[in-house]
């Protein structure tokens, strides 16, 4: 049973607020495994595969946003959710500028915790069965080929690491050729209508997304 359950990293410095996030999303349905900084993270990540990261941005040693930032250039695209200080917007820019695909501010709800990670891995769900509503996996614009089937982004025949949170833009802008998307109505394709932003957050991931295909 344990298998078919989503598994969880959570990496936070904090003994008492890992301990208390592992044993919530344990009750929430989670396998979650905590650890206290990157080293043991890599580790894990070695042996066996998982379906999200929780990771935090203060930390001594190897911070959150260096952490984030390496395993998006070692090609790693696991989903990452942010835990930033007060909710600093220059955090939470900086951090989706990183490779991060959501943030949360402390002190946070567990509970909203579990929503935003529900919420990330059944966008995933959505974006693998999206191959099942049309026989034409493969779209094709200038040199990229977007994979529907693969969730991938290819040019000219090469594979492009790209973060869930970018696939999830690029394929809401191929769904929607010629048309113009306001930031609430983009946000609402690529996120989800449970996913509430305060700032303008989804323009730093255009901005990646820009980056990388043009």
């Amino acid at each position: 049973m344990e298998e078919k359950r989503p598994k969880i990293i959570v990496l936070d410095d904090d003994q008492e607020l890992r301990a208390m996030l592992a044993r919530y999303l344990n009750e929430q349905g989670f396998v979650t495994r905590a650890v206290s900084d990157a080293v043991q993270l890599d580790r894990l990540l070695q042996r066996e595969p998982f379906d999200l990261l929780v990771l935090d941005l203060m930390m001594p040693g190897e911070d959150g946003l260096t952490v984030c930032r390496r395993l998006r250039a070692q090609g790693e695209t696991i989903p990452i959710i942010m835990l930033t200080a007060r909710g600093d917007p220059v955090d939470r820019i900086v951090g989706l500028e990183m490779g991060a695909d959501d943030y949360l501010a402390k002190p946070f709800n567990p509970r909203e915790l579990a929503a935003r990670i529900s919420a990330m891995l059944r966008r995933q769900t959505m974006l693998g069965a999206g191959k099942s509503v049309s026989h034409e996996e493969q779209v094709h614009f200038g040199p990229f080929t977007l994979d529907e089937g693969q969730r991938q982004l290819l040019r000219d025949g090469k594979v492009l690491e790209c973060t869930t949170g970018e696939y999830a833009l690029l394929r809401a802008f191929v769904a929607n050729p010629n048309r113009p998307l306001g930031r609430e109505r983009l946000i609402e394709l690529a996120k989800g209508r449970d996913y509430e932003a305060t700032d303008r957050s989804i323009d730093v991931q255009i901005l990646r997304l820009r980056r990388l295909i043009e």
